[in-house]
């Protein structure tokens, strides 16, 4: 029986649910705080990174950070094999990407594979919003899990005064005299912070008289939505890091003629603000295996990978790097194909698609409440969803594998139709306890992956060429990736791509921002929809970052929070420890 893989702890959790008792529960928290931590220097020595002061500097006990002195050193050294981890379509019943590539990088371990896990850092913003935490979950975490979901080594704080210094820098221009002719009204430069916050989506900014400057309209993007955090992600050290933000668009003359951030002279003194966030961090899992975080931009509003640079390190310390991409396959792993491996020349050895029998349930049309019942039916017409994103995986020229992650309420009736269907596509799929069992609950599915990378059938592809016109690579995503049957661009947009590819933008990669909820733009549409329109509301260009964002549909690059935010339950207990954070 399936059940006898579900240590008490997670059992005890799954009551909880059900409705059990507090005393019963043991939190994501509770496991991570007890854990067995090694020190920083024990974690480096496991994949050979020498204890000297040029290679690491140690953040804490339990964390450093690399210098990029040593990673000139490692370029020599031969890479090892990329497994990319992505998803079905995310719904309110969980899939568990993190948590999975967590598990299975725990799994490669235990069967004498030297593995490291590349993860993005969490933003604060979903922390106090909708998840409460993001640094996996169970006995598949990386830890120290308070200090990574909360401010970490102050990386995105860095990026998010880098940003605001090139606002501020902006307007300060104005005020003296506005040598450049910046035209107010053309300004594309907006304001970050790391925190959801609708109320600052549209802003006046420089009232109060002559001596606050010239009143203008502006608005805040979340910190992830940055160019300067894409920026950050693909760059590969601190050279390229500095020519990518002079190369930034903030704005445009009244003859419409673009004005750079370089204009300004603000690449030099943004890239001195990042100069130590550039820097990977390293930390562990909960079983000891170190894990590098770092860059942490969304999938649904940005280009949802970490960092090549984190990427990159991981592939010369291991034999394996489990990476993962956001949200479903058609938002992080398109863009990680399209947009991160473009711009690093890195390329997976194969995929894995995380897929839960709760949520293929729900695309199945089952409510939440209800999930916790058996129905086969409602979970065979919601394997359409998880078929749509191995066929478009497929596109890439990349072998796939399914990991599906366990819950105590799946039956063995549900297991067997998930993995008979997932047969007759000719992919295997392998059960996974790791959230109860940690590595020893994905072994089965790390000697999957082994054995996929060792077949050595990647024919890797981009979905696109570099020299498709931009109107077509949107067109292309649109219907290959999310079977849309056209694109809806009026006038406006239709002028300002063609404005782009007319000064030279027209090789750059699409980006495209909407709900994760679906593969249309309307969230409630679950399953696999087919023949729906893709309508584009904005089209921004990121000169700095290299590619085109295409905003679609009703999704916001400034989140907001949900009527009940996970801050309400976040607090300090008697003894000063963080309670909250799930």
């Amino acid at each position: 029986m399936i059940k006898k893989d579900i240590n008490p702890a997670a059992y005890k959790k799954f009551k909880y649910i059900e409705g059990g008792k507090m005393s019963a529960v043991k939190s994501d928290i509770e496991i991570a705080r007890a854990a067995k931590m090694k020190p920083i220097k024990e974690i480096l020595d496991g994949i050979n990174v020498p204890d000297q002061a040029d290679v690491y500097s140690p953040i804490s006990r339990y964390i450093a950070k690399i210098k990029l002195e040593y990673l000139e050193k490692l370029k020599t050294k031969k890479d090892g094999k990329l497994i990319l981890v992505t998803a079905i379509t995310p719904t309110p019943a969980g899939e568990g990407k993190t948590t999975t590539s967590v598990g299975l990088t725990d799994g490669l371990n235990k069967i004498g594979k030297k593995s490291i896990v590349c993860l993005r850092e969490p933003s604060l913003g979903p922390s106090f919003g909708m998840k409460g935490g993001a640094a996996g979950g169970g006995y598949a975490q990386v830890v120290p899990m308070e200090q990574i979901n909360l401010h970490f080594t102050g990386d995105f704080h860095a990026i998010t005064s880098a940003h605001n210094l090139l606002s501020a820098l902006i307007d300060n221009h104005i005020y003296w005299g506005n040598k450049l002719n910046i035209d107010v009204r053309r300004i594309v430069w907006k304001r970050v912070m790391d925190m959801n916050d609708r109320s600052l989506r549209s802003i006046n900014i420089n009232l109060g008289g002559v001596a606050n400057g010239y009143p203008r309209e502006d608005g805040f993007d979340i910190t992830v939505a940055s160019e300067i955090m894409a920026i950050f992600c693909l760059s590969n050290d601190l050279k390229d890091l500095e020519k990518r933000i002079g190369n930034i668009t903030i704005g445009y003359t009244r003859d419409k003629k673009a004005v750079y951030a370089k204009d300004l002279n603000a690449q030099g003194p943004m890239t001195v603000l990042l100069k130590d966030a550039m820097r990977p961090n390293v930390t562990q899992t909960l079983e000891n295996n170190p894990a590098i975080i770092h860059g942490g931009p969304f999938a649904n509003i940005a280009h949802g990978c970490n960092s090549v640079i984190a990427t990159k390190t991981g592939l010369k310390l291991a034999d394996y790097v489990v990476t993962e991409a956001g949200f479903g396959a058609d938002l992080g792993a398109e863009k990680f194909l399209d947009i991160k491996c473009r711009k690093s020349g890195i390329k997976p050895s194969c995929v894995v698609i995380v897929a839960t029998i709760r949520a293929l349930k729900m695309h199945g049309g089952v409510a939440k409440d209800e999930l916790k019942k058996e129905n086969v039916e409602a979970l065979k017409k919601g394997l359409v969803n998880l078929e749509r994103h191995i066929i478009n995986i497929r596109k890439f020229g990349l072998p796939v594998a399914v990991a599906v992650n366990h819950f105590i309420t799946d039956t063995d009736k549900e297991v067997k139709a998930l993995i008979d269907y997932c047969k007759t596509l000719n992919v295997k799929a392998t059960l996974c306890t790791h959230w109860s069992n940690g590595g020893e609950g994905t072994k089965e599915l790390a000697k999957d992956v082994v054995e996929l990378c060792e077949k050595g059938e990647n024919k890797f592809k981009f979905l696109y060429e570099d020299k498709t016109p931009l109107f077509k690579k949107i067109e292309t995503i649109a219907k290959e990736i999310y079977n849309a049957s056209e694109v809806v661009a009026d006038t406006k947009i239709r002028d300002q791509l063609k404005n782009f590819q007319d000064n030279g933008y027209g090789e750059l990669p699409i980006c495209v921002a909407k709900t994760q909820f679906s593969f249309s733009t309307d969230p409630s549409l679950k399953g696999a929809p087919s023949g729906h329109v893709l309508p584009i509301r904005e089209v921004r260009l990121s000169s700095g970052a290299e590619f085109i964002v295409v905003v679609c549909g009703a999704i916001m690059t400034m989140p907001g929070l949900p009527r009940v935010p996970a801050a309400d339950s976040i607090k300090l207990n008697d003894k000063g420890e963080t309670e909250g954070l799930f």
